[in-house]
């Protein structure tokens, strides 16, 4: 094959990735999904308890939510809780992330025979925007595309030898899979194992009877040996009924029960549709989503030109996509284990690939970096130093080339990926600096004592035990944070959030501990006209202070809900 891209090309853009994957990687901003408090609270309260099991949390019905390994991994990386940061919570992560780019890289090359392929094919998968936003944070996804991804990987790099093997395949094959199972759910192990048979099929030539004859007992061996893995957990937990009711009944069998309507309307119709399944997994890609689309279109116009290993990652992607048509509840981000096998078929198809798609794809990325300099040009919290500016700007000059010379478009589309993503990130950072985070004095103050947090989303405290180390974390509705003189009849010591450019209107008798600036998640129309008309720090942002009300000291607050349970 001839090369897709230059070398140099490819270094930029390695450089560029790796610099987006670590550059703020421990921000409370990061884009990520909200399961990472509620794995966070697990983590924490096991590690309380000084025991690996039974996992331990004070949240109803939300305590075997996953299986243990995925929290193993984070007792281990916060040596058990003695180091307690995000940082130390997500590293793990990022190797996982970083470790599957390798694989893809090494795997890609040697089916193309080309290293520049293979780094191509890395490259692209880690452009994908949740690839970005599952990557990093403390999630179970990192992992799993990883210990599912192994026994693919090393059928397609090793072909006959893998493919005809009796039982080293098979055993090894059952391990990576049980390990991927125990971070994740059991319920992989259909579109795994499912996709195993649809490829062994296709390398007995489609012989059905062949494929019966000489591997249908390995791929029953493979869903045995790591359904047995997965089971150990049974055997070791204290509570096994509990696992069964939590995480079998509760968190896998319950999303086969109907959503909205019934469910064979809902399989065809609405936000949980097969339709709506297949846009959302390709939404996976981001900015590249419409080079996937592409994609289909020319597998489909050149289906007779499609090599063995081209069919078996298609049939990887249609093997998985079919099982998660399944469950009633229909995400695309069940179908991210699929996203290594479109990468390394993108970049076998790169030189085909109509660049009008990239050149969507580089408007996009032009309108959020302008949108991204145009709010850091009207926020007047805080200065931003030169180095945010030259990101901005060389992102924009990169894009822009992009867009006018389309015979770099390509390249362009892809290093700007990464540009976005840290220019996204720049953009956030000052808020994970000293001025979104409590002063020292203010932490020392609050050691030991009960606070009252606005909270929107379940174990949300966890956020706010990191900002406050040892305090107790409680939460009231996120609806209520402005509402002062309720809170002051409430608690003892609260949050209270106003408008920045707003004097607190401070409770008789309250005293103001500390301050810092927080950004607002949910905003309605006036608000955000007004920050199109360039009013982004009133409406963007919100003060936040600690009041103390020490005339409720007495009152006996232990029948106050937390809301973040």
């Amino acid at each position: 094959m001839q090369t897709p891209i230059s070398y140099k090309s490819l270094f930029l853009c390695l450089v560029f990735a790796i610099g987006a994957y670590v550059y703020g990687m421990e921000s409370r901003f990061a884009p990520k999904n909200g399961d990472e408090y509620p794995y966070t609270h697990i983590v924490r309260m096991t590690n309380a308890s000084g025991h690996w099991l039974p996992l331990q949390s004070e949240m109803e019905g939300v305590k075997n939510t996953k299986p243990p390994l995925l929290f193993w991994q984070a007792m281990v990386s916060t040596e058990q809780g003695k180091e307690w940061s995000l940082f130390d919570l997500r590293w793990p992560s990022l190797l996982y992330t970083a470790a599957t780019a390798v694989l893809i890289a090494i795997v890609a090359g040697g089916i193309a025979k080309s290293a520049s392929l293979g780094i191509l094919a890395s490259l692209i998968w880690l452009a994908f925007f949740n690839t970005y936003r599952y990557g990093r944070p403390y999630l179970a996804e990192p992992p799993e595309i990883f210990w599912l991804s192994i026994p693919f990987f090393v059928l397609l790099l090793f072909g006959k030898r893998a493919f005809e093997s009796k039982w080293v395949f098979p055993v090894l094959a059952g391990i990576s899979l049980g390990f991927a199972l125990l971070y994740k759910s059991i319920a992989y192990v259909a579109p795994a194992c499912l996709v195993l048979m649809l490829w062994f099929w296709q390398w007995r030539s489609a012989h059905l009877l062949e494929f019966i004859r000489k591997d249908f007992v390995k791929v029953l061996a493979i869903g045995v040996i790591s359904c047995a893995i997965f089971c150990l957990w049974f055997v070791f937990d204290p509570d096994p009924m509990a696992i069964w009711n939590e995480f079998v009944i509760g968190e896998n069998a319950g999303k086969f029960a109907a959503r909205n309507t019934h469910y064979f309307k809902d399989l065809l119709w609405g936000g949980d549709s097969i339709g709506m399944l297949f846009l959302s997994g390709i939404a996976n890609a981001g900015f590249l989503s419409l080079l996937v689309l592409n994609l289909f279109y020319l597998a489909i116009r050149h289906y007779k030109q499609t090599s063995l290993e081209q069919k078996l990652l298609w049939l990887w992607i249609i093997g998985f996509f079919l099982v998660f048509c399944l469950p009633s509840q229909r995400s695309g981000r069940y179908l991210l284990p699929i996203m290594p096998a479109i990468a390394i078929l993108l970049a076998m198809h790169w030189q085909r690939l109509s660049k009008f798609v990239f050149w969507v794809a580089l408007l996009l990325q032009t309108i959020i970096v302008i949108a991204l300099a145009w709010l850091s040009w009207n926020i007047d919290l805080w200065s931003y130093p030169v180095w945010h500016w030259l990101l901005l700007a060389g992102s924009a000059i990169i894009l822009f080339a992009g867009l006018v010379r389309l015979s770099i478009s390509k390249p362009a589309a892809l290093l700007g990926c990464f540009m976005t993503y840290a220019c996204l990130t720049s953009s956030i950072m000052p808020l994970d600096g000293t001025l979104g985070r409590f002063s020292a004095e203010t932490v020392q103050r609050l050691q030991g004592k009960t606070i009252w947090f606005p909270c929107d989303f379940r174990a949300k405290d966890e956020e706010y035990r990191l900002l406050i180390p040892g305090a107790t974390i409680k939460g009231y509705p996120s609806s209520e944070a402005k509402e002062i003189k309720l809170l002051s009849n409430r608690y003892t010591f609260f949050a209270v959030q106003a408008p920045v450019q707003r004097k607190l209107d401070l409770c008789a008798d309250c005293e103001i501990i500390g301050e810092r600036l927080e950004m607002r998640a949910r905003h309605n129309n006036a608000e955000i006209k007004a920050m199109l008309m360039g009013q982004v720090s009133d409406n963007l942002f919100v003060k936040e202070y600690i009041v103390s009300a020490p005339f409720n000291a007495a009152k006996d607050m232990s029948q106050q809900k937390d809301f973040c349970r």
